[in-house]
């Protein structure tokens, strides 16, 4: 069991390395998308919506939330207005 300086020092440590994270997103403007958040923000729905292959897109917001597919199709269609 780790005693509390230990874990005071890998708290530190986690903050430091989430902070230098964010700084590459912001600096490769990637956009952080939490995939407990929303299944649409997924990187890999995210990359089909870019390629224009919504049905891949819908298959795969499927896969994850287990909606059928008129839900999917209506979720997909809002993330399409917000790719960039």
């Amino acid at each position: 069991m780790p005693t509390e300086s230990e874990f005071l020092a890998l708290k530190s440590r986690v903050n430091e390395l989430e902070d230098r994270l964010m700084f590459l997103y912001r600096r490769f403007n990637i956009d952080y998308a939490d995939p407990n958040s929303d299944p649409a923000r997924s990187p890999q729905i995210q990359d089909a919506l870019r390629r224009g292959n919504k049905i891949e897109a819908i298959k795969l917001y499927r896969e994850m939330t287990g909606v059928g597919l008129a839900e999917a199709k209506s979720a997909m269609d809002r993330a399409e207005q917000f790719i960039k």
